[in-house]
């Protein structure tokens, strides 16, 4: 049990978290959006790569990754409102949402940073070092922008909330980690790898996949939403 009186990991909250989503779809609306988003600026970007060269690849990714750390900011204030029992829709978390979009993109932006300093330095250690260092990075940083969305901590703050949390409750962060490389990273892939025995239409490759991540993103918000809630250190909160 921690100090707020309830179990270190805490599994239930994963299947909770299943039928709030089913009760509550708006949520994936920002989720979707950004998706959607992201396709878009990865067709658009094909302009920019050549005029620009690398530069322009790296600015839309850039871009990209606002866009979904934005997008799981609304989600997890949404998801965190509807665990604690409030009564919410998305128009009122909406606004909450734009009233700390700064420190949401804030902690999108830290995180982004501390990850790309880990690939840099693990380059030096070769491809398993870039790997090994991002993974690491990811792990601790695993609360920035619930930390960020939630708490309106936004850069460092957000990125100290999140490392505390991680260390004082480090089974907790596991658990949410594996079960977000599952969701996010491993089920697009296999959708995928499904989806070349159905069409061979490329623009669905990408539109399909990132559905899919979208429903990831709104279900992982209730776990996200719902650790950091709990493990959020004193005087960050």
């Amino acid at each position: 049990m921690n100090r707020r009186g309830t179990p270190e990991v805490d599994l239930g909250i994963y299947l909770r978290g299943l039928g709030l989503l089913l009760r509550h779809p708006a949520i994936i609306v920002v989720p979707l959006l950004a998706a959607l988003v992201s396709v878009l600026l990865a067709q658009v970007g094909q302009l920019f790569t050549d005029p620009f060269g690398s530069a322009g690849g790296g600015i839309i990714s850039f871009v990209q990754q606002l866009a979904f750390g934005f997008a799981f900011g609304v989600a997890t204030l949404y998801a965190n409102d509807l665990q604690r029992g409030y009564r919410t829709n998305f128009d009122s978390v909406w606004s909450e949402a734009l009233g700390k979009a700064g420190a949401i993109l804030m902690a999108t932006i830290g995180f982004v940073f501390v990850i790309s300093v880990a690939a840099t330095v693990g380059s030096l250690f070769g491809m398993i070092g870039v790997y090994a260092l991002q993974l690491v990075a990811a792990f601790f940083l695993i609360y920035t922008i619930p930390a960020g969305a939630i708490s309106g901590l936004s850069g460092p703050l957000a990125i100290s909330a999140s490392i505390r949390a991680v260390r004082e409750h480090p089974a907790r962060a596991i658990v949410l980690a594996v079960v977000f490389v599952l969701l996010w990273g491993v089920l697009p892939q296999l959708v995928i790898y499904r989806m070349l025995t159905i069409t061979a239409n490329p623009l669905l490759y990408q539109i399909i996949p990132a559905v899919v991540q979208a429903l990831a993103f709104a279900y992982l918000a209730f776990p996200f939403a719902k650790n950091y809630d709990d493990v959020a250190p004193r005087g960050f909160r």
